[in-house]
Order: C-alpha cells, then sequence, then structure tokens
C-alpha cells in the first residue's frame, strides 16, 4: 500500500477509535520485528491496533492479511513495548485488527491473542 494511501486509511482508523472514546497513545511505533499502527487506551486496557487495507477483494480481504507470521512479530513488538513502556506494565491490553477492503472498515477486537 503507498503511503499516502496508508496514512489516510490509518487517520481513519484513528478517528473510529476516538469516537469510540479511546485516547490515542501513539502511532508507527518501530522495532526491528515491526510496526504497531497504532496504540491506545481503552479505559484501562491498552490496545495495539493493526491496520490492513485492500482496494477490492479480488485477492482476499483485508482481513485475510494478518497471517501467523505477522501475528507473531505483532505479538513481539508488544511485548517490546510494554517493556519500554513501564508504565503500562500492569495494565490488560488487547490486540484489535482494524481492515478495510475497499470503502468498509471493519474493526476486529482480541483479532491476535498475544498471551
Amino acid at each position: 500500500m503507498s503511503r499516502l494511501i496508508g496514512a489516510k486509511i490509518e487517520a481513519k482508523a484513528v478517528e473510529i477509535l476516538k469516537d469510540n472514546k479511546l485516547k490515542i497513545i501513539e502511532t508507527n511505533f518501530n522495532t526491528r520485528f515491526g510496526e504497531i499502527d497504532i496504540i491506545a487506551l481503552d479505559d484501562q486496557v491498552l490496545v495495539f491496533v493493526e491496520v490492513k487495507y485492500r482496494k477490492s477483494d479480488k485477492y482476499g480481504s483485508a482481513l485475510e492479511m494478518l497471517s501467523r507470521v505477522k501475528q507473531r512479530k505483532i505479538i513481539k513488538t508488544v511485548h517490546i513495548y510494554l517493556s519500554k513502556n513501564q508504565q503500562y506494565q500492569y495494565f490488560d491490553y488487547r490486540i484489535d485488527l482494524m481492515a478495510q477492503t475497499g470503502q468498509e472498515m471493519e474493526w476486529i477486537k482480541n483479532a491476535v491473542d498475544g498471551m
């Protein structure tokens, strides 16, 4: 996905999270293992959000782009984030997916089991 399209889709995801009363803590957290697109706070739950986009479902939906390998990278990146941000070490957390195929964005809470 081009950077411009990616930025627009991530901005849309941020707005949906904010509309649902989540507080955005950080975007585009990078490590050598990978990136977490959005990190937010939902009351006392830390939410790590992976954002995926597909123009159409001709070659599969955006939901199908979250492979096992990508899930393992996200989990490693979550653990690095928690180790670097001690203030959140005792928070519960979940990993969500916001996937847009065409114009439709779907938000799947607890899309990845990080425990």
